[in-house]
């Protein structure tokens, strides 16, 4: 979480301020970046729990990651995209950064504490009913992201099919952080 960000902020300056700066407009740059910024910031701690179940990956270590970075999110998401807005000139209201903080991170978290919490209480603690409840979650929720996914796609056919080429320039620096970020994590556990 304290790499991804500002990679992410860096690539977006390059690749609209100085790669692509011919191509596209000073203003619509600018936002280009913002969004970038943001992507950066925000990662989709859902997606890390269906890839990993999707690779059969280690359940309890992908939890402590997801906590530990959601925890992380409560507290550094606001200060560090409103840092990088700020750095790169963008103006984004406080209220909004801490409304998308307490909207997308703190009521899922809580809510998901406050199900664990009344299986528990209506099981005599018997985790068994939190791993059934989960098991059976377990497609719905991978179906509530595809499906998410898919909608957020479809609202944008339109612009998506209507200008290709600002697709592929938004996707360059998109590909660049998720290859790099690959390889400091890799370099890194090696």
């Amino acid at each position: 979480f304290f790499i991804k960000p500002f990679t992410m902020a860096a690539l977006g300056v390059l690749f609209f301020e100085v790669v692509f700066a011919d191509l596209i407009a000073p203003a619509d740059a600018q936002q280009y970046i913002a969004g970038l910024i943001l992507l950066g910031a925000a990662p989709c701690t859902a997606m890390v729990f269906v890839w990993s179940q999707l690779t059969k990956g280690d359940p309890a270590y992908t939890l402590v990651q997801v906590a530990a970075n959601d925890l992380i999110m409560i507290v550094a998401f606001a200060p560090i995209v409103a840092l990088l807005l700020g750095v790169t000139d963008i103006a984004v209201p406080w209220e909004t950064l801490l409304l998308s903080v307490a909207l997308y991170v703190v009521v899922p978290l809580g809510g998901g504490a406050f199900v664990r919490h009344r299986l528990l209480a209506a099981h005599g603690g018997d985790e068994a009913a939190v791993t059934e409840f989960t098991g059976r979650m377990k497609p719905l929720s991978i179906i509530g992201l595809l499906l998410t996914v898919l909608l957020l796609f479809g609202f944008q056919a339109e612009t998506i099919v209507a200008r290709p080429l600002l697709i592929a320039l938004i996707a360059a620096p998109i590909i660049v952080q998720s290859y790099g970020i690959f390889l400091i994590a890799y370099g890194w556990a090696k």
